[in-house]
Formats: structure tokens, C-alpha cells, sequence
């Protein structure tokens, strides 16, 4: 007679695993690959890259050097897939690691300011051109001479990315970084402080709100180079999830039609340049002709120009500030100059913007 089955005749036991097995999903080649599928999975547009960029981070190494460098250790492996994990959650890569590169800096970020793009680059690389070119300029800086350099104004400054570029990369300048946010404010002294301990010129950080009407109200007429990356997403428009999420809110949306903080920034700005001084503003890309149109419509602008980014999208506007004489009244005819737009395509000036070397 057979004997009654027992529920032991079901157990089924995992096959043990080979030795070789765990020391293999050590080597950072097999992370990487097995890291890069999941977040490929998740939607995650550079998935090897980002991959290969939080296995150096743990390791401690050059992205370069991952096919040099030695196992990941039981430790490292666990911290490594905690990582890949809120990557696939879509936590921001850059607050995974504690940096953004930007330029020649890698500058520390984290929640409570916004992460810089690339495609900022762009305009900061245009700002420190136009700082260069001031350098010599005796009446620079308000008319200070040699000694003081060309004045330049960051608003909106965040975690000082464009500030601190224009430090570095034109050390004549004369930096002024501005920004609301507490939380920011924290990352920009942060990384001002850095970069000051790095040897790069001090930025001044000043606390405000750049839609006051009496803004940075010591510097009327005196600033050389003013830049600006401000909110400008309209609200209605979806964002990937880690702005969404992980962005702060008022870092990225600028009102309805994205122009809330554009339009006092502009006028400010007219006030705050010296007669010759140059604008620059990063805008959305659907602002291609809203953001000429309200430079020309001023009437304190010259030389107008919309500079679009290296996927071919209209990315920030330029402006040059009129003389007091050459000025019109909003909405007026007439005057010197053009007052329309001019695209950088169709300017010997576009080939003066850099991106991300000089």
C-alpha cells in the first residue's frame, strides 16, 4: 500500500547559491548593468549614465575609473541599491549624490532648491563673456574704476550656479547673488562659501525678493551684467516627477502664463543697469516671442535678441539698456535702434555664448 502523501512531498527549497554568485553582483560592471535595466524600466531618460554615476558615487571614484576600481563591498552593494531604489522612485539623481555639476563647478544641492539644468550653462556662459569684455572698462562697476570691475547681478540665484560661474570664470567681476528662499539661501551660502575656500572670488549674497520695486536699491544705475534664471513654468503646464515632488514649487512655476516674476524682474532691471548694461533671462520654451515683445514694449531696451538652446528651443532673451536720451515711452514709436527681436542665429554675436568650457 503507498504511502499517504505529507505535506513535506511539497516543500519546494530554493536552490542554494553559488559562492560565485554574490562575489560577481559585487563587480561594479554587474551593478552598473543590472542597475542600468531597472531604471531603464522606470522611465529614467540616461539610465546606464546615471547608473555608472551613483556607483562611482559610492565607490568613492571617477565615473571614468568604474572598470578600474574594485568590488563593491557587501556595504557598498546594499547602499548602492538603496540608491538605484529612490532613483526608481524618481527621487532626483543630484539629491541622491549631494551635487550638480555646472560648468567647471559641482556645486552641493539638496531638497529646498532647485536643481540646476544644463541648458543654463548657456546663459551663464554668455553673462561671463559679457563680464570679460567689461573687465577693462574704467567706467564698469558704476564708475569705480579698474579696481572695482564690472558689476554683475545674479537674481533668482538658487544655489548660486550662475553667480558662482561668473565668479570663477571672470574674476574682475564684482558678484552680486540674490535669492528669497530660506531653504535656498542655505545652499547659496554654502556653496559661496565653498567656492571662496576654493580660491574663486567671494560672491555677496544678499536676501530679497526680486519683484520689490526697491530692489538693491544702493546699485541704480550702476550694474554692468544682470542675469536671471527665474521661475517660469506655467502652472498648467505637467512637469516631470522630480520637479514635481522634489523641485521647490516656487522655484519653478511663475503664474499662469509663467510670466509673473519676468515682468517685474524686467522692469527692475531697466532701473538697476547703467546706461550700456546687458540683460539676460532665462524664460520657457514657449516664451520665444512673450519675452522680446515685453523688453521691446518697455522701451528702455536696445538690441533685443532670443538665444535659443542646443536642441534648437528658445531658451533666454538678451537686451542691452538704452541711453537716458535714446529712451522711448512704453508703447511709443519711434526711437533709435530696433526694437524687435533679433535670433542669435542671425547675429555674429550668437558664436560668443559658451557651453560648458572656455
Amino acid at each position: 500500500m503507498a504511502r499517504p502523501a505529507t505535506l513535506h512531498d511539497y516543500v519546494v527549497t530554493s536552490r542554494p547559491q553559488h559562492p560565485s554568485e554574490g562575489s560577481e553582483r559585487r563587480q561594479p560592471t554587474v551593478a552598473v548593468a543590472r542597475a542600468a535595466r531597472l531604471l531603464a524600466t522606470a522611465g529614467i531618460e540616461s539610465p546606464r549614465v546615471e547608473a555608472e554615476l551613483l556607483a562611482a558615487h559610492v565607490l568613492g571614484v571617477p565615473r571614468g575609473r568604474l572598470a578600474l576600481a574594485d568590488r563593491l563591498s557587501p556595504d557598498q552593494l546594499e547602499r548602492y541599491d538603496a540608491l538605484v531604489a529612490r532613483r526608481v522612485a524618481r527621487e532626483p539623481l543630484q539629491h541622491l549624490t549631494g551635487k550638480a555639476a555646472f560648468r567647471h563647478l559641482e556645486l552641493a544641492v539638496g531638497p529646498g532648491v532647485f536643481v540646476p539644468r544644463p541648458e543654463t550653462e548657456l546663459l551663464a556662459g554668455w553673462g561671463v563673456d559679457q563680464a570679460r569684455l567689461r573687465a577693462c572698462d574704467p567706467t564698469a562697476g558704476g564708475g569705480q574704476g579698474a579696481t572695482g570691475g564690472p558689476l554683475v547681478v545674479d537674481l533668482c540665484s538658487g544655489s548660486g550656479a550662475i553667480a558662482l560661474a561668473v565668479a570663477q570664470e571672470a574674476p574682475a567681476a564684482r558678484v552680486v547673488a540674490v535669492e528669497r528662499s530660506p531653504a535656498a539661501l542655505a545652499w547659496l551660502r554654502r556653496n559661496a562659501a565653498d567656492r571662496a575656500a576654493a580660491g574663486d572670488r567671494p560672491v555677496e549674497v544678499v536676501a530679497a525678493d526680486v519683484t520689490d520695486p526697491g530692489l538693491l536699491g544702493e546699485l541704480v544705475g550702476r550694474v554692468d551684467v544682470l542675469l536671471c534664471n527665474p521661475p517660469y513654468v506655467p502652472r498648467a503646464v505637467q512637469v516631470p516627477p522630480e520637479v514635481a515632488a522634489h523641485d521647490p514649487d516656487e522655484a519653478v512655476f511663475g503664474g499662469a502664463d509663467g510670466l509673473d516674476v519676468i515682468r517685474p524682474v524686467l522692469a527692475r532691471a531697466a532701473q538697476l543697469l547703467r546706461p550700456g548694461g546687458v540683460l539676460g533671462v532665462e524664460h520657457d520654451d514657449t516664451h520665444g516671442a512673450a519675452v522680446p515683445a515685453l523688453l521691446a514694449a518697455d522701451g528702455r531696451y536696445e538690441e533685443i535678441v532670443e538665444h535659443r538652446d542646443l536642441a534648437g528651443r528658445p531658451r533666454f532673451a538678451t537686451a542691452r539698456r538704452r541711453s537716458p536720451a535714446s529712451c522711448r515711452t512704453p508703447g511709443a514709436a519711434g526711437g533709435s535702434g530696433p526694437v524687435g527681436p533679433v535670433h542669435a542665429e542671425d547675429t555674429d554675436r550668437a558664436g560668443a555664448w559658451q557651453t560648458g568650457s572656455s
